[in-house]
């Protein structure tokens, strides 16, 4: 059932290359000067004109012909090889919406509870799973969704090595790791054919057990003992220490049983009730300090895995490792689990509550129950005087880490989904101009922007990138604080950039974007010029001969082709020209993953001078969690609510003007608005225009002539000189 689709789901189609050519030049434009544009438009023509890309194209077909996906392996490479902590680069988190149930008379320890519940809904999940009962993911007009990243998320761990990072999957795993006050704690919970062994009677027991113990613990040894800090270090330091962990037979056996846990589940022995504070929590924990000793929930963590992360006070989320699952995936596990917790306290009342999953939830435990165990034990690490030092470095490095990032959040409930489409426009779509005209108030430019288009139609589909900004989005954000420029043409203005948006979003939801294709063409060409090198070749064979994993050669070809074999060593015009670099450079990192069960859902900053921002749009709300290296976040977010209240101002009194029988009701709506927003919205400050060229982002490296001695002026004597006698 839950894989009957795969083999009927379509591959990922590639491109033509023309026409990922022209919509490469089309996305650039809106962000280049006329002057960098020219450059662009002259190195893709000679790009296509050498026949570089012609035969980069063609060896990329051909080397799909053996794949599930054209694109798969070189996104795994590029996540894989990735060198920078997982921690605030890639892992991003969800934070669940508060237990319905969880209240002040409520007699059970809410932590333990919520732990419970979703432990054990968790559990369901693996086992409608593993079973094949689970429903297979559908789009609302029927297509169906590829299912394989759901073999990715539980028992997967990634793996630093020296040569990269990899990742396993213990398919077979059935037990989970407990984090509590960064010690760890084990037990099985499923046998072999995925009964779940534990009732939610014994699952409260077993964390009760478990938060007791590690309360046990002094401050001073969880600092030393806090192994789950090694996972934040950049992955070539965390690879080095992995090795020397394997070295002793007891660390060894340790670090099996946690890589090939389902999941971790973390019990957090702080309570937190601020949404900034919770978003901060669930992405990389809080540093807190302790007479210089780290005490925060920053340590209580293991990135490399899937995470159920539960406070003290019951607020729950999740964090998890991005390589094999995409938000799409973990986002139906949540609000699965989520639905599930509230359907089962149900069932504790009314017995013919229905279930959320055809599963076998309530056979027993098989002969194997015997040689199991469920009660927790606790993993002992063997602390080496090297591994202390790892620990202490890596625990310092992460808290400069965490305090080099700031996250605030926006609960926009004025209104959400619903008064969107009655204003005509696309939520998304209208969302992301938002954020367009946010930072055009705020800094005058617009910047590269980035939003995720799902495309698991297709068979080990993952994500295309819809690059948001265009010309239409660059002609509203500047008619839109043009004074002179009547409100219903501001409206026309931004109904066009949505259209734009829109149409670009199922564009690259068909697989038709650009950056995954070209960026499959760079990796064709770069693993072609690398293993060239090591290969010490002078007659350089097929492209998909070289990269090729298998070794099976998939060309007959000795030579390359038509073209001059001196051009394949040299990078293609295309990608040496600084287009390819603009649009590589992310400033604004967006994602839409809205669902019923989410409060928030973000991510850190992709460029250290950008934002991250992940936002979930209900029928009468939008929130949003920003994320900045300490780039006026909240501003930006302040900025935000007033664009939204002013759209909201100018359709209603564009309506009024429109209909004259809604009179009474729109001058109640309007009167309930700020009459100044747009003055807000700017600071204070009057009407601008950058004009075309000058809203385009640009490095602004520091000119040489602020230096004082470079300055090309002498101090004069300019303005009112003060008489300091009179104060």
């Amino acid at each position: 059932m839950t894989f009957r689709h795969q083999d009927s789901l379509a591959s990922l189609p590639i491109p033509d290359l023309h026409e990922t050519c022209t919509n490469y030049l089309e996305v650039l434009q809106p962000l280049q000067t006329e002057a960098e544009h020219r450059n662009t438009v002259a190195a893709v023509d000679r790009f296509l004109k050498s026949g570089t890309g012609a035969y980069l194209d063609s060896e990329l077909r051909n080397y799909a012909k053996s794949r599930a996906s054209y694109i798969e392996q070189f996104w795994y490479d590029s996540y894989l090889n990735y060198d920078n902590p997982v921690v605030l680069n890639l892992n991003p988190f969800f934070l669940l919406e508060d237990d319905p149930f969880n209240n002040d008379s409520t007699t059970f320890n809410p932590q333990i509870k919520r732990a419970t519940s979703l432990t054990l809904s968790s559990l369901k999940f693996i086992q409608a799973l593993r079973n094949d009962t689970l429903p297979p993911d559908v789009l609302r007009n029927g297509q169906p969704l590829c299912m394989y990243q759901y073999s990715k998320l539980f028992g997967a761990s990634r793996i630093p090595t020296n040569d990269g990072c990899m990742m396993q999957t213990d398919s077979s795993s059935n037990h989970i790791v407990v984090m509590s006050k960064s010690q760890f704690y084990w037990f099985d919970v499923l046998d072999s054919a995925n009964n779940i062994l534990l009732s939610e009677l014994d699952l409260m027991v077993n964390f009760t057990s478990i938060i007791h113990d590690s309360l046990k613990t002094p401050p001073d040894e969880i600092a030393r003992s806090s192994f789950g800090v090694l996972t934040t270090e950049n992955r070539r330091i965390w690879a080095n220490v992995r090795s020397s962990i394997q070295d002793n037979p007891t660390n060894s056996e340790i670090l099996s049983i946690v890589d090939s846990s389902l999941f971790i589940l973390c019990l957090d022995d702080i309570a937190i009730s601020d949404l900034s504070e919770l978003s901060k929590n669930m992405l990389c924990g809080l540093s807190i300090l302790d007479k210089g000793i780290q005490v925060g929930t920053c340590t209580n963590r293991w990135y490399d895995k899937l995470q159920i992360i539960v406070t003290k006070n019951g607020k729950a989320g999740i964090n998890f490792e991005h390589t094999g699952v995409d938000g799409h995936t973990v986002l139906r596990f949540v609000s699965d689990i989520y639905t599930d917790s509230i359907l089962s306290f149900a069932q504790s009342i009314n017995n013919n509550t229905p279930s959320l999953w055809k599963a076998n939830s309530d056979k027993k435990p098989g002969n194997d129950a015997d040689d199991l165990i469920t009660i927790p034990r606790k993993l002992e690490w063997d602390l080496t005087p090297d591994l202390s030092l790892s620990l202490r470095f890596g625990e310092t490095r992460l808290s400069d880490l965490i305090n080099q990032n700031e996250f605030k959040h926006l609960e926009f409930k004025n209104y959400g989904s619903s008064y969107i489409k009655k204003m005509k426009f696309s939520p998304d779509a209208f969302v992301q101009m938002a954020f367009q005209a946010a930072n055009y108030a705020l800094y005058g430019k617009v910047e590269c922007t980035y939003e995720p288009a799902m495309t698991k139609q297709y068979y080990h589909g993952r994500t295309e990138a819809i690059r948001t900004v265009s010309q239409e989005s660059n002609l509203f954000v500047r008619k839109f604080f043009d004074s002179s420029v009547p409100n219903q043409d501001k409206l026309k203005f931004l109904t066009d950039a949505c259209s734009k948006h829109s149409a670009q979003t199922k564009r690259c939801s068909q697989g038709k974007g650009v950056d995954r294709h070209l960026y499959a063409l760079f990796c064709i060409w770069k693993r072609y010029v690398d293993d060239s090198v090591s290969a010490g070749m002078d007659q350089r064979t097929s492209i998909t001969t070289l990269i090729d994993d298998d070794n099976e050669s998939s060309s007959d070809k000795t030579i390359v082709g038509n073209i001059d074999k001196s051009n394949l060593s040299e990078i293609p015009d295309i990608f040496a020209d600084g287009g390819w670099d603009k649009l590589n450079n992310t400033m604004i990192s967006t994602s839409n993953c809205g669902n019923p069960s989410l409060r928030l859902f973000g991510f850190g900053p992709v460029s250290p001078q950008g934002f991250g921002i992940g936002y979930i749009i209900k029928d009468d709300s939008i929130s949003i969690c920003a994320s900045s290296k300490h780039r006026q976040t909240e501003r930006f977010l302040v900025t935000l609510e007033s664009y939204f209240n002013e759209i909201k101002r100018i359709f209603s009194e564009v309506q009024q003007k429109k209909d004259t029988s809604i009179l009474t009701t729109a001058k109640s709506i309007v009167s309930t608005l700020p009459r100044n927003n747009l003055s807000t919205l700017l600071g204070g400050y009057g009407y601008f225009d950058m004009g075309d060229d000058d809203i385009k982002s640009r490095h602004s490296p520091e000119p040489p002539f602020l230096h004082r001695n470079n300055s090309g002026f002498s101090v004069r004597e300019i303005g009112k000189k003060l008489r300091l006698s009179e104060y």
